[in-house]
């Protein structure tokens, strides 16, 4: 059996070919993300990762399985999968250790704004021990948590210790929250709750239709001096809105994770501004997401060679184009 992962390494430091212990018989092929549909020929199952596929991509393979590593499925064509009779599936970010390993991210980003770190290290390299900056505590702040899937509980979890006052946003807010979570409610109801935040991180699920969902309206909206965080994804961000609110001194500071575009421009008067944290989307990047999310991704490509249904799989097809043997 042969998997096709969509690109070269999960990091500088670890390798794709580090789960051949999991997969004993399978071979591991790796390709640049934007060169899947050239390396197609006898793959088995494909791993997106960051890589697009398209209807194209299905109907140019024979593949029967394409098993995210982790959550995001938004650059997969399921519709499309499902037609064409192959599985769709990942690992939760609660199983797989994504979750955890995201949260911590957010909490690094809003602590370093809290404290304004950089204005901090700054002060220190230049001996300015009269003019270091005064960093505000998140000690009866007021945070809100925009998607309490499973990173958002996460950072919720990691936040009521520091005594802050938890809100959350959630598509279905009959669910409730987590413990620590003083309210829950719907989106219809998110600019009431952006105008009391002293911080706000988005955790949401990107589904397309809430592309852009922090808007000028919705930066306009927050209270003035404000923090926002993302860790979600960056499409349901207006970076020119993000920016202009910057500028006009609306919001206090910016941490992204995420972006609009990935790779991100470095060069772009965002990612610039003295007033925003950025990191390349590493925040599911860890040692322990690798490991925990490897094994339980081998698992399924193991399960699915055996002719049964992988778990979490997103779509169930009438038929099956590819038949693996029992093995």
């Amino acid at each position: 059996m042969r998997v096709l992962f969509g690109g070269e390494r999960y990091t500088a430091e670890l390798a794709w070919t580090d789960l051949a212990a999991e997969l004993p018989g399978w071979e591991i092929v790796t390709c640049p993300r934007d060169q899947v549909s050239k390396h197609l020929d006898s793959i088995d199952v494909i791993c997106p990762v960051g890589a697009r596929i398209t209807g194209a991509v299905l109907e140019t393979g024979a593949f029967g399985l394409v098993h995210q590593f982790g959550v995001g499925l938004e650059k997969v064509d399921v519709a499309r999968a499902t037609d064409l009779g192959v599985l769709v599936s990942r690992v939760p970010g609660d199983a797989g250790g994504n979750a955890d390993s995201v949260a911590e991210i957010a909490v690094l980003h809003l602590l370093a704004l809290s404290r304004r770190l950089d204005e901090a290290r700054a002060a220190l390299a230049a001996g300015r021990w009269t003019a270091r900056p005064t960093g505000a505590s998140l000690h009866g702040a007021t945070v809100v948590i925009v998607g309490l899937g499973t990173i958002g509980i996460a950072v919720a979890a990691r936040l009521a210790p520091f005594g802050t006052r938890l809100l959350g946003v959630r598509a279905r807010p009959a669910l409730g929250g987590p413990p620590g979570v003083e309210r829950v409610t719907g989106p219809d109801e998110l600019p009431g709750l952006l105008a009391v935040a002293d911080a706000v991180i988005c955790c949401a699920m990107f589904t397309g239709s809430n592309a852009g969902m922090f808007s000028t309206a919705a930066f306009g909206a927050m209270k003035p001096g404000a923090l926002f965080v993302n860790v979600a994804r960056g499409g349901l961000v207006d970076e020119a809105a993000l920016l202009a609110a910057l500028e006009s001194g609306r919001l206090g500071g910016a941490g992204l994770d995420v972006h609009a575009r990935e790779p991100a421009d470095p060069s772009s008067a965002l990612l610039r501004h003295p007033l925003v944290l950025a990191t390349p989307h590493v925040g599911g990047l860890t040692g322990l997401m690798f490991r925990r999310t490897g094994q339980l991704f081998a698992a399924n490509l193991r399960r699915w060679a055996r002719g049964e249904t992988p778990e979490w799989a997103v779509n169930s097809p009438g038929f099956r184009r590819q038949l693996p043997g029992p093995g």
